[in-house]
Parts: C-alpha cells; structure tokens; sequence
C-alpha cells in the first residue's frame, strides 16, 4: 500500500499496486505535509496542526509538535524516521531540522538550512539529507548519534534555471538520493555525482519507493501520481520490534524483540566502493563470550528480497543463543552475479573480523538461508576454496569457510537440473538468466561458478536440507549422494503438509528453528 497526502484537499489517500486501486483513507486527514512508514507504523507530518503523528487504525495520534501560532509560524513540512523510532522533521521557515526521541523529547538537530524541505537518511543511518528549498541545495550531515549531526556539507545544487525546486526526496538501497525539482527528479550517488534526472509531464513534488518488490518508484505531482520501474531497490522499511503485532500477522512468527535479546539494525559490514551493505546482528543479553554465530541469507529468487525477510527466524535463533546477522545482498536488477555471492562471502569474513566484539568464537560460524537464499548458503558451504567468489572489494585475510549450513528448498546445481532448463527455455524469464545476465549456454562457465553441486569436495562444509513436503524433498538427491560420496555430513529434514516458504510461517516455523537449533549445537560444538 501507498499513502498519498493531499495537503490542500485535506485527504490521506491509499493507492493498493495490485488492484491498481486509489481510495480516500482518510476524509478529514487535514493539512498532511508527508507520511513515512517505518516499524510497523505510519507516520504523518500534520502541517496543519503543526505536530507530528502515527495512524492508529484511521485514528492520529499525536507525538509531538510545534506552536502554531509562533512568527513565523512553525509547521512541520517533511519527515524521515529512523531505525530506532526516532524522527526528523523539517521546519522550513525556521530553517532547521527537529528531531523527535522515541520517548518523545525533541532537540534541534540542525541549525540554518535555508527553507528546509525534503529530508531522507542514508540506508545506514548514518547521513542525513536535506533538500533547501530556494537554493534549491541538498545539504548531507553525519549522524553522530540519533538526533546529533556534525557539520552540514553542501551535497549538490539543481542548476535548472530560475524555476523553484529541491522538494520531496527519497534514498534507494544503494545509497542514491533522489529529490523532486522544478520539473524533473534528481538521482545522485553517495558521492554526489549526479546519475539521472527523471523527466516529469508536471512539476514533481515527492517520490517514494514502493511495489512488492520496492522497484518502483512512484512520484507525487501537482495532478497526481507517476510510477517509474527502476533497476535498483528501495530501502525495506524495518518490521515492528515492540509492542504487540496485529491479529492479521497471527500466522506468520513474530518480529518483536524478545527480552533477552538486543539489535543492532543496519550495520556496514562491507563496502564496494560507495555501495555499503548492511546487516542486523542480534545477540543474546547475557555478557557470555565465545558464542557461535549464523548468517542468515533471506530469498526471493535472487531478484526479490531483504534483510529482514527473516527478521522471525534471526530472533528466534538470537533466543536460543546465537549471534544471529540477517544480511542484505546485491540483488539481480542492481548487480549482477557473482556480485551478491561474494557479499555472502564478505559477511562471513566480517562475523570472524568483529568475532571479540560481537562475542563470537570465529571458530564456530554457521549459515542458514531459503529458496535462493539457500543456494548462496549451498555454495558458501561447498564454494568457499574458490578466489572467484572472494570479492576485489572485500580486503579481509580471514578464511570465508562455514562449520555448519543449512539449505531450505535452495538448488544446489545451476549448469544442470530445473535452473538450466529454465534458462535455456526460448522466451524464458528465467530468474537466473537476469541474475547472471546471460542464460547457461551463453555462460557456461559462469553457471558453474554459480553451481554448488560441482564445487563439492572431500572437507566442505556438514550441510543439512531441509524442506517441505510439497517442495519437492528429491530436489538435492544428487547433492546428498555426492556429499556423502566425498565423506561430507549430510541430511534430510521433510516437514508435513509444508510448501515453499513454510519456515517463514506456522506451524513449520517452531519445529523448524528447533531442528536448526539442534543441528548448530551438534555442529558448532
């Protein structure tokens, strides 16, 4: 769902992508400048009223705000909401940047930017951008901690003539901002360097990523709303952490914190070039040293897909005492293999280069991951000898080597089998054939690179499968047989009445992250 603020009408609209479905959500919203979704809620910048809210239900609720009836008058224009709950708001006409504590105390987060508008952080958290109105100047500072910024830095200027500009603006997963000028939106990358600007029919004035897979990009306009595909990703809002689920969630596990667990959400742990990835770690309370540790690699057919996919399954395994990071990866529409493996492979390397901070014995690493997130765990655990799946970019000297891994409903072999039928097919959409941007007869050797079935060799990785009983328990026989073929611990979990996906969902959900759980232990001894 998309939520589109119509400021002068005084409505909140909601735009459903799928039915291609606008209705009015809410009749008398009043003067919404902006609304931003994040944690589970939505929030709104009520110009108007001069404070913001969050949407319970159809009911606002206020947060915290301004005087109204201040010279000039202080109204809140747009917001950006952090991964702890904390927001940032533009003042325009006091020229500053309010933020706004999860306990609801504000500061002043930023001082003299002139008509402060548009307002977007970094996927990391640590940039803020700030579009000037009348400059029309995007202005970037450092988060030093939530609500603290050190120095602002001129980012870059629209030099579109003397129409008015700098607006709305949004970030992509890659770090590129975008901003709604005069007539067109800018997209420039971490570095300032201006990539595209995307022509307009009339004057834009925001944009936001949305669409299941958050490829579109969809622009607010002084007549209505665009959408533009993009070959990048938006920023995945994070699932809620506190409080209670909604009763439509009962069937899929929880993403609340438990209490003896704590998050660090959004952590570098590689860089390539200006593209920073990024994982959650969680850990268990108890000072405990010398823990093992997962990675957990998400799915989505290697197009398709976040981090916090599996949120549930990360916290579930935190709980039982592990060192849990739920890791992002490059995605097909952005970089094309072996790109995504070798940020797999990175994560790894940092888990063993952080070990004495995060607490975790580099000695016992594990990976779980499903569907295409269990092929990059099949060939962490079989490819891990390969330079080719290193990465120029990744600089640690540490072994990328796992001691346990885990497959759910993940191919195993790419040159051969289901993948390589699907990729030759002719008129074929075949997710490989954009993941490795060629189909297998075009890039044979490519595909066997991709392939952890040929990479298995006597000393790889106790690997163990597991699945549901309608997808398809034979689809790593040859995989099971070559392991044990070259002495290497394997086996077979198959989970009743289960289709793809069912560890993301109940009943499988508790047996599955228990039969994990059982595995590790044996395993990371």
């Amino acid at each position: 769902m998309l939520y589109i603020p119509d400021v002068k009408g005084g409505k909140l609209f909601r735009y459903d992508a799928r039915k291609k479905k606008m209705e009015i959500f809410l009749e008398d919203a009043g003067r919404i400048s902006a609304s931003f979704y994040n944690l589970g809620r939505l929030y709104l910048s009520d110009n108007g009223n001069a404070e913001i809210c969050r949407l319970n239900g159809r009911r606002k609720i206020r947060i915290a705000g301004q005087d109204p009836d201040a010279n000039p008058p202080a109204r809140p224009n747009d917001l950006v909401v952090d991964s702890n709950g904390g927001v940032y708001y533009t003042l325009t006409q006091q020229n500053q940047v309010i933020y706004i504590s999860p306990s609801g105390k504000q500061n002043v987060a930023v001082e003299g930017i002139i008509t402060a508008n548009g307002i977007t952080l970094s996927p990391d958290g640590k940039t803020l951008y700030v579009a000037a109105y009348l400059p029309k100047e995007i202005w970037s500072y450092r988060v030093d901690k939530p609500g603290k910024t050190s120095a602002g830095k001129k980012f870059a200027v629209m030099d579109d003539g003397g129409a008015r500009g700098a607006d709305g603006m949004c970030i992509d997963r890659a770090g590129n901002v975008y901003c709604a000028g005069a007539s067109a939106v800018w997209i420039w990358n971490p570095a300032g360097k201006l990539l595209e600007k995307i022509e307009t029919p009339e004057r834009p004035i925001n944009c936001a990523f949305g669409d299941t897979d958050l490829r579109s990009l969809y622009i607010t306009g002084i007549g209505g709303l665009y959408r533009q595909r993009m070959n990048t990703y938006g920023v995945s809002s994070h699932p809620q952490l506190k409080g209670k689920l909604p009763d439509g969630r009962a069937k899929f596990p929880s993403t609340i914190l438990p209490k003896n667990v704590t998050a660090k959400l959004d952590v570098v742990y590689a860089n390539d070039g200006n593209r920073k990835l990024l994982a959650d770690v969680f850990s268990p309370k108890s000072p405990k040293k010398n823990r093992p540790a997962i990675a957990v690699v998400h799915g989505g057919g290697w197009l398709n897909g976040d981090k916090t996919k599996f949120r549930a399954l990360a916290l579930e395994l935190a709980k039982r005492g592990y060192v849990t990071a739920a890791i992002q990866y490059r995605l097909g529409y952005e970089a094309e293999f072996p790109k995504g493996a070798q940020d797999c492979f990175a994560a790894v390397r940092y888990l063993r280069d952080h070990a004495k901070e995060l607490g975790i014995d580099p000695k016992r690493i594990g990976a779980v991951g499903g569907s295409a997130g269990g092929h990059l765990v099949g060939l962490m655990a079989t490819g891990w000898e390969n330079p080719k799946l290193k990465g120029a970019f990744d600089k640690s000297s540490r072994s990328a080597r796992l001691q346990a891994a885990i497959v759910m409903a993940g191919p195993m072999q790419m040159s051969s089998g289901s993948v390589a039928e699907r990729s030759r097919t002719p008129g074929s959409k075949s997710n490989s054939n954009i993941w490795l941007g060629k189909t297998v007869d075009q890039a044979p050797k490519l595909y066997d690179l991709a392939d952890a079935h040929q990479q298995i060799s006597p000393g790889d990785t106790p690997l163990l499968f597991m699945v549901g009983e309608h997808d398809k328990p034979e689809r790593n026989e040859a995989s099971r047989a070559a392991l044990n073929k070259a002495g290497v611990w394997t086996g077979l979990k198959i989970y009743k009445d289960g289709k793809h996906g069912c560890w993301n969902r109940h009943p499988w959900f508790a047996s599955m992250a228990a039969d994990m759980d059982a595995f590790f232990k044996t395993q990371l001894r």
